[in-house]
C-alpha cells in the first residue's frame, strides 16, 4: 500500500473520529449541569436572605410600637415594669438571634411657657443585653415640629437592629470580595412617638 493511500486512510479516520466526537452528547447534560448549579444555588441563598430580611425589619417595626404601646397604657410605671417590656419587645425578634437590638423609651415632656422648651423626663435603654439610663433628665430632646405643642407630654420608643445575614466573611476575605463585604450587616431602626392613654403624664419615681 502506498504512502498515499495511508494517509488517505489516516485522513479519513481523523474525520470520522472528529464526527463521532462532535455527534456525542452524552456529557452536555452534566456540563449544563455544572455549569448552572452554582447559579441556582446563589439566587436560592440570596431570596432566603432577603426574605429573612425583610420580616425581620417587619419585626424591629413591631418592637416599636409595641413598646411605646406598652407604656403609654400605663398612669405611672417603674424602672422595673419598663425593662420587662424591653425584655419582651426583644424576644419578639426571634427565632431571629444572630445579632440583638437596641431598645430606648424615653419620656419627653413640651413646656406650657411662652417659649416651650423639649426636655426630657425620664429614659431607659436595653444595649447588648444590658439596661442603663438612656438620656439625662432635664435635658433638650428633639421631637417633630408637628408634636411640638405645649404642655403636652411624649413617650418615644427606638428600636434598632444592625441584621446580620446568614452569610459572612472572615475579616481576611473582605479585600477580595470588594463591594460584597459592604453586606456584613444592615441598619435597621424605626422610631415612635405615642401619647399616654390613661393619664396625661407617665411618671418614673425611681428611673
Amino acid at each position: 500500500m502506498g504512502l498515499r493511500a495511508k494517509a488517505k486512510r489516516a485522513g479519513m479516520r481523523c474525520s470520522s473520529l472528529l464526527a463521532g466526537l462532535l455527534s456525542d452528547k452524552r456529557g452536555v447534560a452534566a456540563l449544563e449541569f455544572a455549569l448552572i448549579v452554582p447559579l441556582l444555588m446563589a439566587m436560592y441563598f440570596v431570596t432566603m436572605e432577603v426574605s429573612q430580611a425583610i420580616e425581620v425589619n417587619k419585626k424591629v417595626s413591631r418592637v416599636g410600637d409595641m413598646v411605646a404601646d406598652l407604656v403609654t397604657q400605663q398612669q405611672e410605671i417603674h424602672k422595673s415594669e419598663l425593662e420587662a417590656i424591653m425584655r419582651i419587645g426583644e424576644a419578639t425578634l426571634q427565632p431571629y438571634n444572630r445579632s440583638t437590638p437596641s431598645i430606648t423609651i424615653t419620656a419627653i415632656e413640651v413646656t406650657d411657657e411662652m417659649t416651650p422648651k423639649v426636655q426630657v423626663v425620664w429614659s431607659r435603654k436595653l444595649v447588648n443585653g444590658v439596661f442603663s439610663q438612656a438620656e439625662v433628665p432635664g435635658t433638650a430632646a428633639t421631637i417633630p415640629a408637628a408634636l411640638k405643642i405645649k404642655g403636652s407630654f411624649l413617650v418615644r420608643a427606638v428600636a434598632s437592629l444592625n441584621y446580620t445575614p446568614v452569610i459572612t466573611w472572615a475579616a481576611a476575605d473582605k479585600p477580595a470580595l470588594g463591594l460584597t463585604a459592604a453586606f456584613d450587616s444592615i441598619s435597621m431602626k424605626e422610631t415612635y412617638f405615642l401619647r399616654p392613654r390613661m393619664s396625661t403624664t407617665i411618671p418614673c419615681p425611681d428611673c
